[in-house]
């Protein structure tokens, strides 16, 4: 299959970022998915729904945690086999979970072995994009990334049906089958390096290809400009597991639920949307630059959540908050290759990762936290915006700072 794409009058670079659309796609279709086995769950193993959301907890942690061991792998061995590696975990994790007779036994399988999966699925998708493009890394990594919003549309009601006509477990075994297959089809479409398929990399680079600065990834690691990315990841990354974790209890709180459910949908809509827009404006207007201002964009509209009362203006912040993270989430590793190279990518956007494990265990906790203690989600969310603010701050510091090549 790889001979005969390359043969075709087209960079291969475009069937690279959509072997990694569809890696994305299988991914978190299927971790955002959770809820709707949530009360399966809770039923089949008589646990408490706190206990059934640890399950998810843990599947997130080792998502990210492990990107920063198979970041490593992915500039070792190459996409193709580490996609290959995660198409066999995901698949083996979902078939045993399907077959879990105790809660431990559903940890160990969907948690960890999906997760380690999935972990695998995140590092290809995200951090081999960068090292095909250049020029317009920005539009074919949004397109790379827009399979998140694509698996959810897919995936979510797939599993939706399935699991109201066949059970759960059946369902498990059937998306097994299934994410097996498209990632498979990922596999045939990757190749691990440009040379590797006789593509001209002239098309996109302007620069002899040379080590890009592989080699230091421990100085780089501890230098300021990367403490800036993960602290200001973090920061940024708060704004959305606070909003997705609390959107519809605040919406609730002001008794217009529906909206707030709504709303979720909304910001699934609108970052598909804007991935693949601002992906190619970011390209001519600075992709660090616009990195920066879908940032504090996510931050603006968690500061301006307290104002909003009525359903329909909800909804309308939900799709500014969409396109904040849209962009955002399409130039997350072109912001690493920008500012570190493209040497070590995949570890580096590993490490970076570790970013959004910090964020997703610590803000949704402590949002709630404040709301007990205050009574009223006005302050937390301000708060949060702050942080997110703060966010988009230090990512603008790393710019700054940077030896790479962004502006």
């Amino acid at each position: 299959m790889r001979s005969r794409l390359a043969t075709l009058d087209v960079y291969y670079g475009w069937f690279v970022a959509a072997a990694c659309f569809l890696a994305a796609g299988s991914l978190f279709g299927m971790t955002y998915s959770f809820s709707i086995f949530f009360d399966a769950l809770r039923s089949t193993f008589r646990v408490s729904p706190a206990r059934v959301s640890v399950v998810f907890g843990v599947q997130t942690f080792v998502i990210y945690v492990g990107g920063a061991v198979l970041g490593r792998a992915l500039d070792r061995v190459g996409p193709r086999r580490l996609l290959a590696v995660g198409a066999v975990f995901l698949a083996a994790g979902l078939a045993g979970a399907a077959r879990s007779g105790d809660y431990w036994t559903l940890v160990a399988t969907y948690g960890v072995v999906t997760g380690l999966g999935m972990s695998c699925c995140y590092v290809v998708a995200y951090a081999t994009v960068p090292t095909w493009f250049q020029r317009r890394r920005g539009l074919a990594n949004g397109i790379a990334a827009a399979g998140l919003g694509a698996g959810l549309l897919v995936v979510a009601p797939t599993s939706s049906w399935l699991v109201s006509t066949v059970g759960w477990r059946t369902a498990y075994d059937a998306l097994a089958v299934g994410l097996a297959v498209v990632l498979a089809v990922a596999v045939l479409l990757l190749a691990d390096r440009p040379a590797d398929v006789g593509a001209d990399r002239s098309v996109e680079f302007t620069e002899p290809e040379t080590d890009d600065g592989g080699g230091a990834v421990r100085d780089t690691v501890l230098s300021v400009p990367f403490l800036f990315v993960v602290l200001g990841w973090v920061g940024v990354y708060a704004t959305l597991y606070v909003l997705v974790n609390h959107l519809v209890p605040y919406a609730a709180e002001l008794g217009v639920r529906w909206a707030g459910v709504t709303a979720i949908s909304a910001v699934g809509v609108a970052t598909t949307g804007a991935r693949l827009g601002i992906g190619a404006v970011s390209d001519r207007m600075g992709r660090v630059r616009i990195f920066v201002a879908c940032s504090a964009l996510m931050g603006l509209t968690l500061l301006a959540l307290p104002l909003v009362r009525g359903p329909y203006a909800l909804v309308a912040l939900a799709v500014v908050f969409g396109v904040g993270y849209g962009g955002n989430g399409a130039l997350l590793s072109p912001l690493v290759a920008d500012l570190f190279g493209t040497g070590d990518i995949g570890t580096l956007y590993g490490v970076a990762s570790v970013a959004f494990a910090v964020a997703g265990l610590l803000a949704p906790p402590l949002a709630s936290l404040g709301f007990q203690r205050l009574g009223t989600y006005a302050p937390v969310f301000l708060a949060v915006g702050v942080v997110g603010l703060g966010g988009a701050a230090a990512v603008a510091a790393a710019g700054w700072t940077a030896p790479g090549t962004a502006e």
